[in-house]
């Protein structure tokens, strides 16, 4: 049976944050998630991979026909979501449209930052975890390496990744509309990974009073800290000390949040009313959304920096053009090899039956040679020999045919068997 290549899950475009962080998969849930996908449809889901961000969730796969319509209840059952809850925020792309969404995001296209580069080495991460999994296969192999080809050709004839306006920057631009001047403000950092370290990179050069770096793993933040002549704490100081900040970011990878209600309440009191800038940038979130309701707390989730980060100059509109016709381009080369590999299967059957009636034929006529018969007619019964069982199928097809199928048959039999003999070229 045919494979159809399949992406289907949800983003930010869809689906708001509080959606996103309940279907999101953290990096233990890969291996089991990929391995329970492919068990759930009987071998109907060949290969896959997911891409699970901040702003996505994402399945790539190559599956029988028919399968598409049943991901839906799987991922809901296996992400313990309600379906009907889960069902409008999510699309499925097939075949090329597919392939076309694929290399959109790993351009930055689909992105929530336009030309945003992360989203590139995260689908590089995607990859690697489908490959350690067993779930990589031929198909989608050549799709993710032509992914990457596609996302560094639209990066390197294109301004798509020039001037965005990234996260980072944009959680900068929050602290100032409370704070104004950051000079005399206390920032911490929750986390030590790539988000956080650009967002250290740019309040840093507004020069804080102080920034600190929290961690579960205290060495990975003291690694970061000492980058920006910044100090650096562990994740249990953190109901102690969270009062003395005015500008908190947050981007972990943890399953719950870890700055409830109740802690940032305490805090505001002993702030005595003094505003606090609260951004979380996790999937699923790592501030629980109720802080928000607390007076002087101004708690910013990763969709309202997306709104901030929209708009977009002409010039890049005219690099979005450019990079689509890239894209397109790139998308029609990679259907004529998924379409020419579901030829190859027919080819090999064809030359393997032709060489069987080769051996029969050559057989025969080594029999008649070691019997002595004269070699112009052994010769001659060999060329009769093949040109009648070579068109014994397509004759017998077309006195078996009738009407329609009939002048279809009439159609090709001369293109597929032209009446002038191809000349041999020396």
């Amino acid at each position: 049976m045919s494979l159809d290549v399949l992406t289907f899950g949800l983003n930010h475009v869809s689906a708001p944050v509080s959606v996103r962080e309940r279907v999101s998969f953290p990096l233990e849930l890969l291996n089991p998630a990929l391995a329970g996908l492919r068990s759930a449809f009987g071998g109907g889901v060949r290969e896959a991979a997911i891409l699970s961000t901040c702003n996505r969730t994402e399945i790539y796969c190559t599956a029988e026909p028919g399968v598409a319509e049943h991901l839906p209840a799987w991922l809901a059952e296996f992400r313990q979501f309600d379906r009907q809850a889960l069902s409008p925020h999510l699309y499925r792309h097939m075949r090329d449209d597919a392939v076309r969404h694929a290399f959109r995001v790993a351009s930055g296209l689909d992105s929530m930052v336009l030309g945003e580069p992360q989203i590139l080495g995260q689908m590089k991460d995607a990859v690697r975890a489908a490959e350690e999994a067993g779930a990589m296969g031929t198909m989608l192999h050549q799709l993710f390496q032509r992914t990457f080809s596609v996302a560094k050709e639209v990066r390197s004839h294109t301004a798509i990744g020039t001037q965005s306006v990234s996260m980072a920057a944009a959680s900068v631009r929050l602290a100032e509309r409370v704070f104004g001047d950051l000079s005399e403000v206390n920032v911490l950092l929750i986390g030590a990974g790539e988000m956080i370290e650009l967002c250290a990179t740019h309040l840093a050069a507004q020069h804080p009073r102080r920034m600190v770096v929290a961690n579960r793993t205290v060495e990975r933040a003291e690694t970061l800290a000492e980058r920006f002549s910044a100090g650096a704490m562990r994740l249990t100081e953190l109901p102690d000390r969270l009062a003395e900040f005015d500008v908190v970011v947050s981007s972990t990878a943890s399953s719950l949040p870890i700055l409830g209600l109740g802690l940032v309440e305490r805090a505001t009191k002993a702030r005595r009313r003094r505003p606090m800038v609260m951004i979380d940038l996790a999937v699923p979130r790592d501030i629980e959304a109720e802080v928000g309701r607390l007076n002087d707390v101004y708690l910013y989730s990763v969709d309202d920096l997306g709104r901030l980060v929209q708009n977009a100059s002409d010039a890049r509109r005219a690099a979005v053009v450019q990079a689509e016709a890239i894209i397109e381009t790139r998308v029609q080369n990679f259907m004529h090899w998924m379409d020419s590999r579901t030829v190859v299967p027919v080819i090999r059957d064809m030359q393997h039956a032709a060489d069987t009636l080769r051996q029969a034929e050559l057989e025969r006529a080594r029999k008649a040679l070691a019997r002595g018969d004269d070699p112009d007619q052994v010769l001659e019964q060999l060329a009769h020999g093949l040109t009648q069982k070579y068109l014994h199928g397509p004759l017998a097809a077309l006195n078996r045919s009738e009407g329609a199928d009939r002048q279809q048959l009439l159609a090709w039999l001369p293109r597929l068997f032209p009446s002038r003999p191809p000349r041999n070229e020396h």
